[in-house]
């Protein structure tokens, strides 16, 4: 009971996404979003139907090596439903990053939706830094396996990490 109670007075937050790989810009939110919590869990979406340049585990520690100097970041995996995982977990947040116009006509759906779905999570927005507006995992796969320079795009242990997988292919 007193656990249970200790949860839902907890401010703990959710960043959900692939990280299919993360990129720079999911660093920058977490380490903006992060401070603001006393928990911040990034969750990696477990979707089987998703081809993923690499699996959730190899996801998961790419996640935890380039998170390791921020206080309080968790990482998790999860399947299914967003609003069961939250409500699940008892967190009060879930924070979603902005690039542009499109991002927000997308999440303005969801937010609906998960309005009614969430027993007491909010969720919070955070723009992008203009510096990674333009910044997406898709982009800097496609940047890095054509043998582009990924600097910048992803952190350097990633970036690493995704010329391994495409030198392998």
């Amino acid at each position: 009971m007193k656990e249970e109670q200790e949860q839902k007075n907890s401010r703990r937050a959710l960043f959900t996404g692939s990280f299919d790989p993360i990129t720079n810009g999911h660093l920058d939110l977490i380490r903006r979003a992060a401070p603001m919590f006393d928990e911040l869990v990034v969750g990696v979406i477990v979707n089987p139907q998703k081809h993923s340049l690499f699996t959730t585990e190899e996801r998961e520690e790419l996640i935890r090596l380039v998170t390791a100097d921020i206080p309080h970041v968790q990482v998790d995996r999860f399947s299914g439903l967003l609003a069961d995982y939250v409500n699940e977990q008892g967190f009060c947040a879930v924070i979603r990053g902005l690039r542009n116009s499109t991002d927000f006509n997308y999440e303005i759906s969801m937010d609906h939706m998960n309005a009614r779905l969430f027993d007491r999570a909010e969720t919070i927005y955070l723009m992008a830094d203009p510096a990674y507006g333009f910044l997406s995992s898709t982009m800097a796969k496609e940047v890095v396996s054509l043998g582009g320079n990924g600097e910048g795009l992803v952190p350097d242990a990633v970036l690493r990490a995704m010329k391994a997988k495409f030198h392998q292919n």
